[in-house]
Order: structure tokens, then C-alpha cells, then sequence
């Protein structure tokens, strides 16, 4: 496969490869797509550092349509994620985003995630991406915590600006293209943390109640383990191509008014996976 790149990819910790361009101004569609989703599939995370990116969201958007059919929102195919000045969704606020995986509420679950960064939000102003590699968390718990986490079932509903839906998902379902256990979770928020913008709302079922807030804090602990979590320190120009159906993916908080700007895309898979767990 690294014969048709033009660099030799490097691994990331604890999991992901990075591709450096080999000289100034090369374009990001000099690497054939059919060698980054075969990587992005295989390493579940690939950043692209040092390439010429994308003019604009029209542009994102044709190079991600290389990909496969994109999920098509009332805003179109690229969102732009960059801090509101008065959010009503804590997608376009400052603080901390939880895990969770993208398409949850929507009729397609993505495959593919492709993320541009417009402009990083400076360096101690925070602002990570946040990635937690799921089937790597099953393969290092044991297997009676595993079984335990299996009776738990998610009911999440999210009331936002592009939808106001319901899903219903297995904790520890299997991935829908090679079957490898993968966990499916949108982490609780603190209903009393005002500074969140939006709650959702969660129920857990499964277990006795008097459990469930250990299950939680042990699956948190294990989803933000450093074995298993890559904290994405934004550069300007980055690219980062991810594979939605085994990470979570959530945010750390920055610096309320730093430039951070990312653009996102998400691309379905062949045939779009329809959502097994929206009800409405």
C-alpha cells in the first residue's frame, strides 16, 4: 500500500498513522483515496500534516465525494464547527464535548469522518479532538467486565437545531463492515453543569440502578485511558480522516473566543449503513 503513497506514514500513540507531505504545496488528492481508506479503515485514524488543503467548503466537499455519497444536512455536506457567540447546541460552544459517534440521530451512520482545520485554536488554548479506539477498550478489559458492560442498552434524544430524535443502541454492539466488537455510547453529561450547553437525554437500562453509575464510570475510565485515547492537538491546514464506526469521538474545552475552526464532512459507507437504532 505505501507504494502508491507519497510518504511513508508514521504511527501515532497509541493508535492512528500520519502521513507528512513530502514538500510544500503538495495537494491532499495526491494520495489516491483508494490507499487513505484502506489506511483510515486499518489504523482507524489517519492525519494528513503539511498538505495544501482545501480552498474552501465547496472544494472539501468535491474531494470528499472521491470517498463514496456524503451525508447531506439542511446546511448541506460541511460543517463548519466554530464557537457562536450565543450557542444554543454545545457543538458551537467552547466547553467540553462527550464521547459519542456521529450519525447516532440520523437515518445513515457514517463511515467515514473527514475533518479540515481552517484555523488551530493556538497553542495552550486547548480545543482537542478527542478520539477513543472502542475495540481496543473490549480486547483490554476482561471479559466478565465486557459480558457486564454487554447487558447495558443506551436510549438517547437530542433535541437540536438539525434534528430532535431518538436512538436505541446495544453498549457493546459489532461493526457493521468486519463484525469486530465496537462500543456505541453517548457519554453522560452533568445535568447540573450548567455551562453545557443542551443537554441530551440518557437513559441506561440493563443493569440493577445501583450499578449503573459504576458501569459508567468504569467504561469512561477505560474509553479515556491513554492506551486508548488519541487527543488530536489541532495544526492549521491538518486533515484528519477517521473511521466513525469503531471510535467515539468527543472534544476538550478551549479558550472561549480562540480561532478555532474546523470544517467536517462525513461520508457513508457502500451500501450507507441505515441506522439500526433510530426510532424516531
Amino acid at each position: 500500500m505505501t507504494t502508491l503513497l507519497p510518504c511513508e506514514p508514521a504511527p501515532l500513540e497509541p493508535f492512528g498513522v500520519a502521513l507528512h507531505a513530502p514538500r510544500p504545496g503538495t495537494p491532499v488528492d495526491a494520495i489516491p483515496v483508494a490507499a487513505l481508506r484502506s489506511l483510515t479503515r486499518d489504523h482507524h485514524l489517519v492525519l494528513l500534516r503539511g498538505f495544501d488543503g482545501f480552498a474552501g467548503p465547496e472544494e472539501m466537499s468535491a474531494y470528499c465525494a472521491q470517498w463514496g455519497e456524503l451525508s447531506v444536512w439542511p446546511f448541506g455536506t460541511v460543517l463548519d464547527l466554530v464557537e457562536r457567540e450565543q450557542p444554543e447546541d454545545h457543538i458551537f460552544a467552547a466547553g467540553h464535548m462527550p464521547m459519542h459517534w456521529d450519525g447516532m440521530y440520523r437515518e445513515h451512520v457514517p463511515e467515514f469522518q473527514v475533518f479540515h482545520c481552517v484555523q488551530a485554536p493556538g497553542a495552550g488554548n486547548g480545543g482537542e479532538t478527542t478520539f477513543s479506539h472502542t475495540t481496543a477498550v473490549l480486547r483490554d478489559a476482561g471479559p466478565d467486565t465486557v459480558a457486564r458492560w454487554s447487558q447495558v442498552t443506551g436510549t438517547y434524544h437530542r433535541a437540536m437545531e438539525y434534528y430532535d430524535s431518538t436512538t436505541v443502541a446495544p453498549v457493546v454492539d459489532a461493526h457493521p463492515v468486519h463484525g469486530a466488537p465496537v462500543i456505541r455510547y453517548n457519554e453522560p453529561t452533568d445535568a447540573g453543569d450548567d455551562s453545557f450547553v443542551n443537554h441530551p437525554d440518557l437513559t441506561f437500562t440493563g443493569l440493577p440502578a445501583d450499578e449503573l453509575d459504576a458501569f459508567h464510570r468504569e467504561l469512561r475510565a477505560a474509553l479515556y485511558d491513554p492506551a486508548h485515547l488519541y487527543a488530536h492537538a489541532w495544526r492549521t491546514g491538518d486533515v484528519v480522516l477517521t473511521d466513525n464506526h469503531t471510535l467515539l469521538h468527543g472534544r476538550n474545552a478551549f479558550t472561549s473566543g480562540a480561532p478555532r475552526h474546523l470544517r467536517r464532512v462525513q461520508v457513508l459507507g457502500t451500501p450507507p449503513l441505515v441506522n439500526p437504532g433510530l426510532v424516531r
